[in-house]
């Protein structure tokens, strides 16, 4: 890649990130592209050249905040236990490394329940999901004696909850120390 196309994609990933700051906390709708142009230090018609519209900015962060866990989930073919323990420890490696990741748990919350995000937005929301999938993992490994009694799905809530809290609290107070990612595993472990 020449350098010109690096600090053009460099620049896109700072609106990128001065949209997460911004949407989190002031929600989408009270969030303007001069914001976010101020933020980064440049005016709004420059940043058009990067992104048509502050919904295309929203979708792009959305899509980025699906493909992550979605991501994970095409890892489903280990032994169910050693999945869970593993996508604990690799989230909680992310969050420590990437602050922005925490931040990304944040936004994804606060777009499922966001009824003025824009139709697309919605659409992209209406496929993600990683519970089922993990209910049925949890559903073999307690065919396998290594994950507790219970409702699958509602295990599978509990584990991704976890995360989920974790999460946030790192996004909004970076300095508490992280738990670890056994206890959260210990959420749906067989004792």
């Amino acid at each position: 890649m020449g350098i010109r196309k690096e600090q053009k994609e460099k620049r896109r990933m700072e609106i990128l990130e001065a949209g997460l700051n911004l949407i989190i906390r002031k929600g989408y709708s009270a969030t303007k592209i001069s914001d976010i142009a101020e933020y980064v230090g440049m005016s709004a018609g420059l940043l058009f050249h990067y992104f048509k519209s502050k919904e295309v900015l929203y979708e792009e962060l959305i899509r980025y905040g699906i493909s992550g866990p979605m991501g994970m989930m095409t890892d489903i073919g280990k032994e169910p236990l050693a999945f869970f323990e593993d996508t604990a420890e690799k989230i909680l490696q992310i969050l420590r490394t990437e602050p922005s990741t925490a931040k990304m748990f944040i936004l994804m919350s606060q777009a499922h329940y966001n009824q003025a995000a824009p139709q697309s937005v919605k659409d992209m929301l209406s496929t993600f999901d990683i519970y089922t999938p993990s209910a049925k993992l949890i559903e073999k490994g307690q065919a396998n004696g290594v994950i507790r009694e219970g409702d699958p799905f509602a295990l599978a809530i509990a584990y991704w909850c976890a995360i989920q809290g974790i999460a946030e609290q790192m996004a909004m107070n970076p300095g508490y120390p992280y738990p670890k990612s056994d206890w959260i595993v210990d959420i749906i472990r067989r004792k």
